[in-house]
């Protein structure tokens, strides 16, 4: 039977002496939750976990990049598509995409992730020509003009490869690098930090009836599988982001037991990345119709995964969740350093 540890993790001032600090960050935690699939989660001392396991957890995540993950950080979202759930068409081109890029870097993105193709629901695949033709320009223009690292978010290794070659530093992959076998390769080869993220199906038909035993444990063992065979490539695990797929191929109670123990993939010893900016979900449940209305949702959801240790959102709202992420650490601590 496959145990699994869950971190429970505390922001609360008051930290006993004896706690663990949560991959290195600003969470804390003295007690676990093993889960198993044959049984109820128990609630055990964090001194009880599986030494291999408390010491994935609790490790210091190294830099990716020039990102620290000791710190919050926020990933803005810059699609170049015309056709993307929340945006598309607002941001096409090198002006628009530059001049939108400056906008989330101002207001306090650490990271923009430029994507050529939309991977909303129902969506069909883009031909690589022409998500190169949209992704690359911009990409180029911004590494030209901004001091920001940028992200290319393909499934496919020649879009990545050319947008490594305009400035790109992070390939952020939502197929979890199973859709081309040659992205992962590639990006052993090229040495740059990597996002694997689990989706159930393609963007054309992840919707239509998503299933699972268990999408916490499903998750976390594609995760784990995945780490594991790009570790095999010569990819640091340091240099791994993961992602639980918040959306791709998951109905809404999938998406809340995801997010409600987010925390559990700090057990895979990698940086955790969250995003859920806008999500149909958050529409649902929030009474936020279209997806510009959703801005709110959006930023709680991102709180609550701060709060879990998550060390990136990725989010559209930058200059919100940036407002947000402030006054909550600044309440959290009881510290205020500004004017």
């Amino acid at each position: 039977m496959t145990e699994y540890y869950r971190a429970i993790p505390q922001t609360d001032a008051a930290r006993p002496k004896e706690a663990n600090t949560l991959a290195g960050g600003w969470c804390w935690f003295t007690h676990a939750e093993r889960l198993t699939r044959d049984g109820p989660a128990q609630i055990i001392a964090a001194s009880d976990v599986p030494q291999d396991v408390l010491e994935r957890m609790t490790r210091a995540r190294p830099k990716l990049g020039r990102v620290r993950m000791d710190r919050p950080q926020i990933m803005g979202i810059l699609n170049v598509t015309p056709d993307s759930f929340s945006d598309g068409g607002e941001h096409v081109g090198p002006a628009r995409g530059l001049a939108h890029a400056r906008s989330m870097v101002d207001d306090g993105a650490s990271v923009i992730d430029v994507g050529g193709e939309s991977t909303r629901p129902g969506s069909i695949e883009v031909p690589a020509e022409a998500e190169i033709a949209r992704t690359a320009p911009v990409i180029a223009a911004i590494s030209n003009v901004l001091n920001v690292p940028i992200s290319i978010d393909t499934r496919k290794s020649v879009v990545a490869s050319t947008a490594l070659d305009e400035g790109a530093f992070l390939v952020n992959d939502i197929s979890g690098f199973t859709f081309d076998p040659k992205l992962a390769p590639l990006c052993a080869k090229r040495n740059v930090p990597i996002c694997v993220m689990h989706a159930q199906g393609d963007p054309e038909t992840m919707q239509l009836d998503p299933r699972y035993d268990d999408v916490l444990l499903d998750v976390y063992d594609f995760l784990a599988a995945q780490v594991c065979m790009l570790s095999s490539l010569g990819i640091s695990k340091d240099q791994i982001l993961v992602d639980p797929g918040i959306g791709f191929g998951k109905a809404i109670p999938h998406n809340l037991a995801l997010l409600s123990r987010i925390s559990l993939f700090h057990s895979l010893g990698c940086p955790v990345l969250l995003g859920a900016s806008r999500k149909g979900f958050i529409g649902k449940i929030g009474c936020g119709v279209a997806a510009a209305d959703r801005a709110a949702g959006s930023v709680a959801v991102a709180l609550e995964g701060i709060a879990q240790g998550v060390q990136i959102v990725r989010v559209h709202d930058v200059a919100e969740t940036r407002q947000a992420l402030q006054l909550w650490q600044a309440v959290t601590t009881g510290e205020y350093h500004g004017a």
